[in-house]
């Protein structure tokens, strides 16, 4: 197993520099590696976990196990629905080149047991997203990419300093070393990776970056990319108990939060993008569920951003009075199912496991945010649509359909991890969940126009979040 492990990390990179040298098998290599991905996370479930130390003295060391083999999974089939998306377009071999350089990278942050490799991990997802979003070469884009690039280092820099004084105090990077570890450290540490996954009030430079990135682009960044601040955040949790409440804190707050800011929103990428905030408190409130929720997360929302790029509109208000082509309507629709947590889809397990491990009041909360989830997903199923018009110029491409077809095969298969919880009480409660938050949608919000300021969003505010967010960090760890 630690030799297929070093082999699997590598091969990315060697991709990378084969496809470099002949860029013509380049997409062909990427999808290899991701598809290799998958492969190497169905033998992980089947193993016990492992651990290897690659520098004993400092405690740079990975592992592997069953949280890690769910993380890695979403990744190879988003990739790989991505790799098929874009295989009849224009796509450079620059464009496979960088994705599959990022799904190494996260990859290693997947596996990671210590803060020092997670750092330069995330440093690597940094420059690759940024040059993934930039890849139009607009102006809108570079600057949205440089934001995001800006922002991310930021964060990192907070990181990397709180690193540095968990090494002072236990002479070793491992993650067990944020017991007893400075309360500056553990602050320092937290900001860094919640501002750098979108979590909470310092993750709001998530909507417009992955709302104005491309199609491709805003499916990967909202299907694996931002779980890389949420996991070093679950491994934590798992291995040093008292930072647990904090993360599960910081899960229900930004699962309203994110609902909150969803709800009003009327740009459908941005409607998604904001609920990516959501789905992240989901992933983070109970750690040991936290692998399962981020698979059902992941397909779908990559199936729902890949969706969203082929409407003819991105304007909410505007589809309502154009119906969109069925078989894109029903796409919209199971992606739309999995994500409220109807049965038969994975995000039906994925919700029942998590509300299993929560006491009353966090379960009181989450099934609120359920309700949230529910009232804004209703935006796209209730969306007319009609067949789709032999007129039509540009019909949907082959790609389209692949990369659909296995997130959606994704989404009822993963219903196996966890078939435990079709019951007859919770299909019911879950069925109930649904029909009060159509209600709302119907009765109350699709008549209701707000439109939330972004003065939030604006780059300089950003950052005084970021400080606002480390002084309430530090009054937590504290108290």
């Amino acid at each position: 197993m630690n030799t297929l492990t070093i082999a699997w990390i590598a091969l990315p990179l060697i991709v990378g520099f084969v496809g470099y040298l002949f860029p013509r098998v380049m997409r062909y290599l990427s999808l290899g590696a991701a598809i290799a991905s998958a492969g190497y996370a169905a033998f992980g479930f089947t193993q016990p976990p492992f651990t290897l130390e690659l520098l004993d003295s400092f405690g740079i060391s990975l592992q592997v196990d069953s949280l890690s083999c769910f993380f890695i999974l979403t990744n190879a089939l988003v990739t790989t629905a991505v790799i098929l998306y874009c295989w009849q377009t224009s796509k450079t071999p620059f464009f496979y080149l960088q994705t599959i350089i990022l799904h190494g990278s996260v990859n290693t942050v997947f596996i990671c047991a210590d803060f020092m490799s997670v750092y330069v991990a995330l440093e690597v997802i940094g420059i690759a997203a940024f040059l993934l979003v930039a890849y139009p070469r607009s102006d809108r884009a570079i600057w949205v990419g440089l934001r995001y690039l800006f922002t991310s280092n930021i964060a990192m820099l907070f990181y990397l300093v709180g690193t540095i004084l968990v090494y002072q105090s236990h002479h070793s990077f491992a993650f067990t070393g944020l017991r007893g570890a400075p309360p500056e450290a553990i602050a320092l540490i937290f900001l860094g990776l919640l501002s750098k996954g979108g979590i909470f009030v310092s993750g709001l430079w998530l909507p417009l970056t992955h709302a104005e990135s491309e199609t491709p682009v805003s499916a990967l960044l909202s299907g694996v990319v931002i779980k890389t601040g949420a996991f070093p955040l679950l491994r934590c949790a798992l291995m040093v108990e008292e930072v647990a409440p904090i993360v599960t804190l910081f899960g229900i707050a930004t699962a309203l939060l994110g609902v909150c800011y969803a709800l009003f929103e009327q740009d459908s990428k941005r409607v998604l993008a904001s609920s990516s905030i959501s789905q992240l408190g989901w992933i983070m409130v109970a750690p040991a569920a936290g692998g399962f929720y981020a698979l059902a997360h992941g397909l779908a929302k990559a199936a729902l951003f890949l969706t969203a790029g082929n409407l003819p509109s991105r304007n909410l208000k505007e589809l309502e009075q154009k119906p969109i082509n069925t078989k894109l309507w029903l796409v919209l629709v199971m992606g739309s199912l999995s994500m409220s947590g109807f049965p038969l889809f994975i995000g039906f397990s994925a919700k029942i496991l998590t509300l299993k491990s929560l006491t009353f009041w966090p379960t009181l909360a989450m099934n609120i945010a359920a309700i949230g989830t529910a009232i804004l997903y209703a935006k796209f199923i209730f969306l007319p649509h009609q067949p789709q018009d032999p007129k039509d110029p540009s019909p949907v491409k082959l790609g389209y359909w692949l990369a659909t077809g296995l997130l959606i095969a994704g989404l009822f298969i993963g219903n196996g991890f966890y078939y435990e919880a079709y019951t007859l009480e919770n299909i019911v409660k879950v069925l109930a969940i649904i029909g009060v938050g159509w209600l709302i949608h119907r009765v109350l919000i699709q008549h209701f126009a707000f439109k939330i300021p972004l003065i939030l969003e604006e780059f300089d505010h950003i950052i005084g979040v970021m400080s606002l967010m480390l002084v309430l960090l530090f009054w937590m760890v504290l108290a």
